[in-house]
């Protein structure tokens, strides 16, 4: 059985360097993680997808590998280098989880020739106001990071988004509890360097332009998740035309490292159906 063989290194951009890593051939299928994370969140899907895409993921700057710089940079602006470093051409399908799936909608709006499908994981898109509850920790994980109590503030976030709604930290996967707190806390300490200035993705949000989305656009939320996230993936199911809507049971804001095997199938599934 032949081995997949990775390419990975760190795309210089302007004066910073995001690391990235490549795997497979075929129709481009790029990775973007969660504000929480890094590229290692898609650690099962990359490996999985790329037996039959060209599977793409990076840590976005000022995360995992990809250390923040100075200067004023947007997340667009440096997925859009990347993908032309790649040199990737072809119509990709795109996949982000919660920040992620920000940046990737705000990029299929912004070119949807470039893309096929896009994959909303426990993700809303950008501008969404709702009236829903927060989680009852999310003020003591603000007061511990204005403290600068980053241990803290890793172990309340992945209490919230790992272990979710109605679920206690005994009650998941401790293997993958922990990589969502190392991803997590190394995120925090590369924000405490205070580097670079980010500017916004695009001059109008995303939430007013949903009815421009005209390909298949699948989305997926954890049932643990917060109320946030549950209440914005039925919005994007009942405003984008194209949205089909899966709920996996027994997962958070991370359902692809709390249920590998659901995820994997509903997406694959969604990816099967797209048109040739």
């Amino acid at each position: 059985m032949s081995t997949i063989q990775t390419e990975s290194g760190f795309a210089r951009i302007g004066n910073a360097k995001l690391y990235y890593e490549v795997a497979g051939t075929g129709q481009p299928f790029v990775m973007i993680h969660a504000g929480i994370a890094d590229s290692r969140q898609w650690n099962n899907e990359f490996t999985l997808f790329a037996k039959h895409f060209r599977t793409i993921r990076y840590d976005v700057r000022g995360y995992g590998k990809s250390e923040p710089v100075d200067g004023e940079f947007s997340h667009m602006g440096d997925l859009i280098a990347l993908l032309d470093l790649l040199e990737i051409r072809e119509r990709l399908v795109i996949m982000g989880c919660s920040m992620g799936g920000g940046l990737a909608m705000d990029f299929a709006l912004a070119q949807p020739a470039r893309v096929k499908a896009l994959v909303m994981v426990d993700a809303g898109p950008s501008g969404l106001r709702l009236d829903v509850q927060t989680h009852p920790k999310a003020a003591e994980a603000e007061e511990a990071y204005n403290a600068g109590q980053l241990d803290l503030v890793a172990e309340l976030e992945t209490q919230i988004w790992f272990d979710g709604m109605g679920r206690t930290a005994h009650q998941v996967n401790q293997v993958m509890r922990t990589l969502a707190y190392n991803m997590n806390r190394l995120g925090l300490s590369h924000d405490a360097k205070r580097l670079g200035k980010r500017v916004p993705d695009a001059d109008t949000p995303a939430v007013e332009r949903l009815a421009r989305l005209d390909m298949p656009v699948l989305v997926i939320v954890g049932s643990h998740d917060t109320p946030y996230m549950l209440a914005a993936a039925g919005y994007m199911e009942q405003k984008i035309r194209s949205a089909r809507k899966a709920v996996i049971e027994d997962a958070a804001h991370l359902s692809n490292m709390d249920q590998p095997d659901e995820f994997q199938r509903i997406v694959k599934t969604f990816l099967d159906d797209l048109p040739g």
